[in-house]
């Protein structure tokens, strides 16, 4: 509806820009006990930030679960709807398991939004359901000063299929699945400077599932994979850096990148999420080759529903490569890999 209030007018962030920042998240969490010991069947916990919870149902079958929600990053409800629903599900993916369920997380402000905006939102969670298998089936919902909007999503994956982000191993390629960018088109939109096919770009990406997950994880020589959302590219491969024990280094002209994203960082469009992200981990990157600051500000860019990072031994890179193209993911490249050495982030130009 064209006289309907703006979603983003509501918030104070969008997207995976919401997130708490990871230097602020850790200093929270510094103190809640992360050991799994009383629950032996849970095989993936609090330990190392990983994208989903893991446990073992038995018959080496093992339940997903995980949580996604978020602040509007569009103003179009169905679209909205689409981005969380998608970013929500692919945790499950992003753990080489097959999504089997959905609840939706629903918070409002009924009295300032229109039923229809609502109800387009909730349908546009609904169809990434229905593109994803899955139904969506229940939820919860309040009355809120922020719209808000999610799902609990509840995947399946044999025990030995299970990919974390702690496998890495020196030596290892690092292939991204998706481009980054998405937060600087955010930016840009909310500046009113995004053209309509900036704004059409976005939208492909961050409504598109990240599908290869479970046949990445069928590949023995896939050791690690996590996705890249509101911690960027920088910040979810340091978690693998720290999980790993190992040292990352990315060749920042391989990771593939939006075009008008890069065009928008040239001219100086960045979140303020970057900026923090920097600060909670900027410590623990070292910039080779005078990175310029646009490049800085894409690889610390919150991605909203972003690609698959893996982590894989050399001769599994064709096969993954391959995985990608056949679900559509034209520009998944190797951007780097892992070496011997202390949990960092090294970037070259």
């Amino acid at each position: 509806m064209s006289d309907s209030p703006k979603l983003t007018g509501f918030s104070h962030g969008g997207g995976c820009g919401c997130k708490i920042a990871p230097a602020v998240l850790d200093r929270i969490l510094s103190e809640v006990p992360k050991t799994a010991l009383p629950y032996p069947d849970l095989l993936v916990g609090l330990e190392n930030g990983d994208d989903a919870a893991v446990y073992h149902v038995g018959g080496g079958l093992a339940v997903v679960a995980t949580t996604d929600f978020f602040m509007p990053i569009v103003d179009d409800g169905y679209d909205f709807g689409r981005i969380a629903a998608t970013n929500a599900i692919s945790d499950v993916y992003a753990m080489g398991a097959r999504p089997i369920l959905a609840l939706a997380i629903l918070a409002m402000p009924v009295d300032k939004l229109p039923d229809t905006v609502i109800r387009d939102i909730v349908r546009g969670g609904l169809s990434v359901c229905e593109a994803a298998g899955i139904p969506l089936a229940g939820g919860h919902s309040i009355d809120s000063v922020e719209p808000i909007y999610g799902l609990v999503a509840l995947g399946i994956v044999e025990t030995t299929r299970i990919r974390r982000n702690d496998g890495g191993r020196a030596g290892d390629i690092l292939v991204l699945g998706k481009p980054l960018g998405v937060g600087i088109l955010s930016a840009a939109l909310k500046k009113g400077v995004l053209s309509p096919g900036g704004y059409d770009t976005m939208i492909g990406v961050t409504t598109r599932l990240n599908t290869p997950g479970p046949d990445l994880a069928a590949l023995d020589g896939v050791h690690a994979m996590t996705d890249v959302t509101g911690f960027a590219l920088l910040g979810h491969g340091l978690e693998i850096c720290r999980g790993s024990g190992v040292t990352a280094r990315i060749r920042a002209a391989a990771v593939p990148v939006i075009a008008e994203a890069a065009a928008l960082a040239r001219s100086g469009i960045v979140t303020g999420a970057s900026a923090r992200n920097w600060t909670s981990y900027g410590s623990a990157v070292d910039l080779y080759d005078g990175i310029p600051d646009w490049r800085k500000n894409l690889l610390t860019d919150p991605q909203t529903s972003g690609g698959l990072l893996v982590s894989c031994s050399p001769d599994t890179v064709p096969q993954v490569l391959a995985a990608f193209r056949a679900h559509g993911f034209a520009e998944a490249a190797v951007i780097g890999e892992l070496a011997e050495g202390p949990p960092r982030v090294q970037v070259s130009a």
